[in-house]
Order: structure tokens, then sequence, then C-alpha cells
């Protein structure tokens, strides 16, 4: 069982345990959508970042192959470059695995399109693609800490170059990165495969397999 899309309400630290005791995938999506406290305010979240960080530290403590994916929204009417530095921060001290990110964009009915300070969408593209940049790093950086480590693997399919595509428990379908097995072609979809991971990239790790 994976969590995803779970607010960041104090029960989350409940399932931690479970994580660690093998009772659930330890991977935990938490949209966490900014670290202002005034943006977060606005978009009517918790407003605590310094504790959100403090969490983040304990969760690890108690389950170190906890996987941390989360959301963010760039450019959120009134966000200033320098709240928009203070989310920086945020990323590069919780250093999460797997991140996302959204220009602001108006929603029909919601709120938040009366806020003023409206961010032009030139500048809102351009803190996506910097926060984007920053965490391709982190990402990187996380994935390459992987390479030496073996781990069981889940094949999803097999391409036409003969290289097995699986994932991890770190890795959710569809939205997150994939593990690569050379001379893979024999492997059935669906089965559960012993890796070790021999390369990594910003995204995916490439590994061979042992048995």
């Amino acid at each position: 069982m994976r969590l995803h899309y779970v607010y960041p309400y104090p029960h989350v630290d409940e399932v931690i345990p479970l994580m660690a005791e093998g009772k659930l995938l330890p991977y935990l999506d938490v949209p966490f959508q900014h670290a202002s406290p005034r943006i977060l305010k606005l978009m009517k979240r918790p407003a605590n970042a310094e504790n959100t960080l403090a969490r983040i530290r304990a969760w690890r403590e108690i389950c170190p192959d906890i996987t941390i994916r989360s959301t963010f929204i760039a450019g959120f009417p009134g966000e200033t470059e320098a709240e928009f530095q203070q989310l920086l921060s945020f990323l590069d001290e919780a250093q999460l695995d797997r991140v996302g990110c959204f220009a602001y964009s108006a929603v029909e009915g919601a709120t938040a399109n009366a806020l003023p300070g409206a961010v032009p969408e030139e500048i809102k593209e351009d803190r996506r693609a910097r926060f984007m940049a920053a965490q391709a790093r982190i990402s990187k950086a996380r994935l390459q800490r992987k390479i030496g480590r073996r781990m069981t693997v889940l094949i999803d399919g097999i391409g036409d170059d003969g290289i097995a595509i699986g994932r991890s428990a770190a890795d959710a379908p569809e939205i997150d990165g994939t593990v690569r097995i050379a001379k893979g072609a024999d492997l059935v979809v669906g089965s559960m495969v012993e890796v070790e991971i021999t390369r990594a990239t910003e995204h995916d790790l490439i590994g061979r397999r042992l048995r």
C-alpha cells in the first residue's frame, strides 16, 4: 500500500512507524505547496515550515528508507521573489526525494483568483523552471547514494532493446522514475527481481539482475 496526497496533519506521524515495520511501503506523498507562512496562509494550508522540516527529520530517523514526495506551486498571487527564495531554501534543507512544481493558474471559482498581486506568466514560469532545476540537482545526488545498493524491483515492461523497466518501493507508477535492467528480455512482467544498482541519472536508476 502506497500513500498519496496525504495532508501534513499531525496524524501522519503515526503511520511512519508502520512503514519502518514493513506494514506500509516506506513512501509518503505530502503536498507541502510552499514554505512561506504568509503564502501558505493565503492558500489556507498549515503554515509552519520550520515544524515541517523537523517532522521530515523525525520521519527519516524512524524510517531511514522512507521516500518523500511533494508538490509545490510557484507564482501564487502575491508571491514575492524573497518568498520564492524562501521556498528554494526549504527545498535545499528538506532534500525531498520526489518533487513536482506547478506554475499557479487560475481555477474557475477559486477564491485565490481575487487575491491582489497576480504574478506575470513569464515570472511564474521562470520560478517554476528554477525550482525544478534546483530539485533536479537534489534528486540526482539522492539517487547517486543508491549506487551499490541491492533492492527488489517490480518488472513493469520489457523494451525492444531487451532492457527491462521496473520500479522499486521508492517509485510510484507513472509519476516517479524507473529502474532499468540490462539483459532483461527474459524477465516476466509482474515479477519481482533482485537488482544491484550500478548507475543513476537525475530521475532513474540502472542496475543488473542478481538472480
